[in-house]
């Protein structure tokens, strides 16, 4: 007697088994046969790879016009390619594309920008190439200090995320940003634990700086005391160590802030922060876009 194959299962049969396997597996199933490839394009199996509250996320977005789409693919594929403006229009959440883990970007708007409601400080602007309506761009502070939150209830659970801190430089040139590394971190709100602090620059390395006019120039030294500072490393000279920025493919640049793992969503919120605080030198030329979540 002939053994069967899966050639003889039933279409829905099929579909009801990609969808235990990942969006990766079921694209490459579609080249098995003509029956794997109307399978794998199953509402059944998309659904399983669509966040169980999709529903709630599309009912939360910030758009003239209604998320639309005509089958669970296109709208996983809607969300992986362009995130989609939540609350406002101050976050933005869009989906990683092999395995469905949300990925989140906190607009500025949203985040806790210190002094960023002064504008001799910072100024609130718009541009073409950002997803939100109004980015924050650093005018002249010694005082560098943001905070982001995020509740962890809406993240995907048993996933370790990464946070980034996503900017670009003004036209005309930034200065100030080699003489001393920002400390970042990202730590659970109450937590008996605080995140680790890590040392970064926010200028890019000697191969990049020329074609982003980073001047090295002092404007000023303006000195402060605040209790509860986190401890930065020895060496405050721009070869020492600290991560530098990476160029991303939508032509912003991102310094990682830290890690943590979200088991079911239960730790309550996570903070984010950045700061350079002891360095007393006038800073300039940062354009904050926001703060990105995303699974590793």
């Amino acid at each position: 007697m002939e053994k069967g194959s899966t050639m003889d299962l039933p279409e829905g049969c099929i579909s009801n088994i990609l969808s235990l396997t990942s969006p990766a597996d079921a694209c490459r199933s579609s080249l098995v046969s003509s029956i794997f490839r109307w399978a794998s394009e199953s509402d059944i199996v998309w659904e399983k790879f669509l966040p169980s509250d999709y529903k709630d996320i599309i009912s939360r977005s910030f758009s003239p016009s209604p998320v639309v789409f005509s089958s669970k693919k296109e709208l996983y594929s809607r969300l992986c390619n362009n995130p989609i403006l939540i609350d406002e229009g101050n976050k933005s959440i869009g989906l990683e594309k092999w395995n469905g883990k949300k990925c989140y970007m906190i607009g500025a708007k949203e985040l806790s920008i210190v002094w960023g409601d002064t504008p001799a400080y910072w100024r609130w602007r718009s541009l073409p190439e950002s997803r939100f309506s109004e980015v924050a761009e650093l005018v002249n502070v010694c005082w560098f200090e943001i905070h982001g939150k995020m509740e962890t209830r809406i993240l995907s659970p048993k996933t370790t995320y990464a946070a980034y801190l996503v900017f670009k430089f003004v036209e005309g040139g930034a200065y100030g940003l080699d003489f001393h590394p920002a400390e970042v971190s990202v730590r659970f709100v109450g937590g008996e634990v605080g995140g680790e602090t890590r040392a970064v620059y926010l200028s890019p390395n000697d191969s990049q700086r020329r074609q982003y006019q980073i001047v090295p120039r002092r404007i000023g030294i303006f000195s402060h005391s605040r209790g509860h500072i986190l401890r930065l490393p020895s060496s405050t000279s721009r070869e020492g160590e600290g991560q530098r920025p990476k160029e991303r493919g939508d032509g912003w640049m991102e310094v990682e802030m830290g890690e943590f793992f979200n088991e079911r969503g239960e730790d309550g919120e996570v903070e984010m922060s950045v700061k350079e605080v002891k360095g007393g030198h006038w800073k300039s030329g940062l354009v904050i876009q926001g703060i990105e979540l995303r699974p590793r």
